[in-house]
């Protein structure tokens, strides 16, 4: 029997296209709607149980637990639509702002 998370997981990857990515691995970009062009804006969105969430936020949290609070999840491909796990990695805000490109 499938659970929850695989379900949630299921469904984000099925909206993804694997492409290649600035790592070894590909990136899997997410396919569906985003948080817009704004500051802070790229990041794929999608609503589970009538609340909308960040779509690698939730992919890290089905894999590897709780994010706690004042940690983010950086992309190490710089690509803020991809959803591979192994792009995402759990920083201190200082770690993901010194990360930012130039």
């Amino acid at each position: 029997m499938e659970g929850r998370r695989e379900k949630i997981i299921e469904k984000i990857f099925k909206r993804c296209t694997i492409v290649p990515g600035a790592l070894d691995t590909p990136c899997f970009v997410w396919g569906g709607r985003d948080s817009g062009s704004g500051r802070g804006g790229g990041y794929g969105r999608i609503d589970i149980d009538g609340g909308t969430v960040a779509t690698h936020r939730t992919i890290y949290t089905c894999l590897y637990g709780i994010i706690p609070p004042k940690k983010q999840i950086d992309h190490l491909c710089r690509n803020r639509l991809c959803c591979n796990p192994e792009h995402l990695e759990m920083v201190t805000h200082k770690q993901n702002q010194r990360r930012k490109p130039k």
